[in-house]
C-alpha cells in the first residue's frame, strides 16, 4: 500500500516551540511504523518562506525575507533531524520546483473554469504604501469580539475576510487603512460545495478524521462555501503566470498546502520516481497538523485537488488540539514559550518525543509543565522502560559472560508480546499515538513485575534452569520492545538494537533471540528534579 504523510508547514519566522513539535510528531510516529510495516511511504514537509509571517519578523529586524526564510529553515531542518523526524523531503516554500509547480496547479484550475477574476476592495495602507496582506490587518472579530487577524479568528476558528474586521489596524504602523480596490482571482469554492460534504460524510462515517477536524468541517460546510480571492498584491511569493496580473502573487493558502503535492513531485525527479501510486484513489493519505490549520486541509486543500482532478483525497486527518505551559496558553509575543532548540541542547530526543506523546492534545487541550516533563522522564522512560532493559542485560553480563541463554521462553509473556503488535498498529493507523504508547508501557510494567517475581538473583545460583528462562524471556521482550517503540523512542531502540547484535526492522513478533549482548549502555540518565524550578524561574525572568 502506498502511504503519503503530509506534516504541516511550520512560517519560517521564528523558532519552532513545543506546540509546533507536539502537533507534527504524529507525522514522524506514522512514518517509522508503516516503513517496519514495509509499506511504500512517503513523507514530506517543508517551510513556509512565502507567509506573511515572515514579512513582518524582515520588517522588524529591518532586513530581507529571504535573510529571515533562510536562517528559520536552516534552524528548522537541524531540529527536526536532531529530533529523528524522518521526512524523505523537507522542502521549502520559495524553492523553484514549488514555484513552477504550483504555478502549473493556478493555470489547470484555469483551464478547467475554477478561477475567475473580480474587482474588490482591499485593506491598503497609505503609510506603508501597499495592499496589506490578511495578516497584516489586525481587528475584532465580527463573529465572536475577539482580537483577531484577518484571516482567521484563533478564538472561533472562523475563516475571516480581512475587511469583516471590525476597528482594522495595519500591523505594521498600527494606523486604520483605507479601502482601496484592486483586481484579483477568485476560487470558485462554493462549486464544490455537494462534492465536499459527500467527501466529509464518508470520511465521518468511517472514523478516518479526527473529531475536532469532522466537527469545524461540517461548520464551515453549512455555513456555505464562499469564493475566495487566491491572488493578493504583496512583494514576496509565487507570480501570478497570467499576463496582465504582473507583480500580483499566488495567495498562501493554495499554495502553501499546495506543497505536499510539489513536494512529492520533486522527491520522484530526484529519485527518478513515479509518484502517481500516492496521489489517487488507493493512497492511504495523512495530513498531520494542529487544528488552526483544519479547513485549509478539510475544505481547501480537498477542494483544490477535485478542481485539478486529482483522485488523492486526504483520507485521515490527524489534528491534534493545542498544547499549553504551565496551564496558560503558548505565546510567542510574550516569550512564553519553550523552544524546540534549547530542548534539544539540554534534554534527550526521546524524552521530548515520549512525553509530547504520552501527554498528546489529541481529543483535548494537554499541557506542558516542567514538573510533570522531569517526573515522567525518571519514573517511566528511565524507571520503567530503561532499568528493565539495564537490569536485564547487565545480569547477562555479569552472570552469563553476555551469552544470551538459548531456551524456551515463558508463554504468558510471549503472548503478551504478540496481542501488542496488532493493538499498537491498529492504534497508530487511527492517528491515535497516545493509547498506543501507553500500551507498550503496560506491557513493560508487567514485565518488571515478571521480572520481579521471578527473582533471578536468587534463581541463578539456586534454580539455574528457570534463571535461564527468566533471562531469555526478558531478552525476548526487550528485543521486541525495541521494534515497538521504534516508532516513538527511536534513539534508545537503535541503541537496543546495537547491544543485542541484532536487526530489528519489521512490525512483527522477533523470536530468535540473540546469541550474545556486547557493550551494555544505560539508556537514559537521572534528571536531577532542582531543574524544575530552574526551568519555571528562567521563563519568568524571560517573560515579556
Amino acid at each position: 500500500m502506498a502511504i503519503l504523510i503530509g506534516g504541516a508547514w511550520p512560517y519560517a519566522n521564528g523558532s519552532l516551540h513545543l506546540g509546533h513539535i507536539s502537533s507534527l510528531l504524529p507525522g514522524d510516529i506514522l512514518a517509522r511504523y508503516y516503513r517496519l510495516k514495509g509499506e511504500e511511504v512517503l513523507y514530506v514537509s517543508g517551510s513556509d518562506c512565502n507567509g506573511t509571517p515572515i514579512s513582518i519578523r524582515a520588517n522588524q529586524e529591518n532586513t530581507t525575507v529571504t535573510a529571515i526564510a533562510d536562517r528559520y529553515h536552516q534552524e528548522f531542518a537541524e531540529t527536526f533531524q536532531r529530533l529523528g523526524f524522518t521526512y524523505d523531503l523537507y522542502t521549502r516554500t520559495d524553492a523553484k520546483h514549488h514555484h513552477e509547480s504550483v504555478q502549473k496547479i493556478f493555470l489547470q484550475l484555469l483551464k478547467n473554469g475554477h478561477l475567475y477574476t473580480k474587482k474588490i476592495e482591499q485593506a491598503y495602507c497609505s503609510i506603508d504604501q501597499q495592499f496589506l496582506p490578511d495578516r497584516f490587518v489586525e481587528g475584532i472579530c465580527p463573529n465572536c469580539g475577539a482580537k483577531a487577524r484577518g484571516d482567521q479568528c484563533d478564538n472561533c476558528s472562523k475563516i475571516l475576510d480581512p475587511l469583516d474586521l471590525h476597528e482594522k489596524r495595519c500591523k505594521i504602523c498600527g494606523n486604520e487603512p483605507e479601502i482601496k480596490e484592486t483586481e484579483h482571482f477568485y476560487f470558485a469554492f462554493s462549486k464544490f460545495q455537494k462534492q465536499l460534504e459527500t467527501f466529509v460524510e464518508q470520511a465521518h462515517q468511517e472514523k478516518r478524521w479526527r473529531e475536532n477536524a469532522i466537527h469545524l468541517t461540517h461548520r464551515y460546510l453549512q455555513e456555505g462555501l464562499p469564493d475566495r480571492a487566491v491572488t493578493r498584491d504583496l512583494p514576496n511569493g509565487i507570480d501570478v503566470p497570467v499576463a496582465g496580473f504582473e507583480g500580483k502573487k499566488i495567495y498562501v493558502w493554495i499554495e502553501a498546502v499546495a506543497g505536499y503535492y510539489t513536494a512529492s513531485i520533486e522527491w520522484g525527479k530526484l529519485h527518478q520516481q513515479d509518484v502517481s501510486k500516492w496521489w489517487n484513489e488507493q493512497t492511504k493519505a495523512y495530513y498531520v497538523h494542529g487544528k488552526d490549520n483544519i479547513p485549509f486541509h478539510s475544505v481547501i486543500w480537498p477542494a483544490i485537488l477535485m478542481g485539478i482532478e486529482n483522485k488523492g483525497l486526504p483520507t485521515n486527518i490527524v489534528s491534534n488540539e493545542y498544547l499549553t505551559l504551565e496551564k496558560r496558553k503558548i505565546s510567542t509575543s510574550l516569550n512564553w514559550a519553550v523552544w524546540a532548540p534549547y530542548m534539544l541542547e539540554n534534554y534527550h530526543p526521546d524524552s521530548l518525543r515520549y512525553f509530547l506523546t504520552i501527554n498528546a492534545p489529541e481529543s483535548r487541550d494537554a499541557d506542558f509543565s516542567w514538573r510533570e516533563f522531569i517526573y515522567s522522564h525518571n519514573g517511566e522512560l528511565l524507571g520503567a522502560f530503561a532499568n528493565f532493559v539495564n537490569r536485564n542485560l547487565k545480569f547477562i553480563e555479569k552472570y552469563f559472560a553476555g551469552k544470551v541463554p538459548q531456551v524456551a521462553i515463558n508463554a504468558t509473556m510471549e503472548k503478551l508480546v504478540q496481542q501488542q503488535y496488532e493493538l499498537v498498529g491498529e492504534f497508530i493507523e487511527q492517528g491515535n499515538s497516545k493509547p498506543a504508547l501507553e500500551s507498550v508501557f503496560e506491557l513493560i510494567r508487567a514485565s518488571n513485575r515478571y521480572f520481579d517475581e521471578e527473582k533471578p538473583w536468587i534463581t541463578v545460583n539456586e534454580q539455574p534452569e528457570k534463571c535461564e528462562k527468566t533471562l531469555a524471556t526478558c531478552v525476548f521482550v526487550i528485543q521486541n520492545l525495541a521494534q515497538l517503540l521504534q516508532p516513538f523512542l527511536p534513539f534508545a531502540c537503535e541503541e537496543i538494537q546495537q547491544m543485542l547484535n541484532t536487526s530489528l526492522d519489521s512490525w512483527t513478533v522477533k523470536t530468535t533471540l540473540p546469541q550474545g549482548i556486547s557493550n551494555i549502555q544505560p539508556l537514559y540518565e537521572r534528571i536531577d528534579v532542582k531543574r524544575i524550578d530552574e526551568e519555571l524561574l528562567k521563563m519568568q525572568e524571560n517573560e515579556r
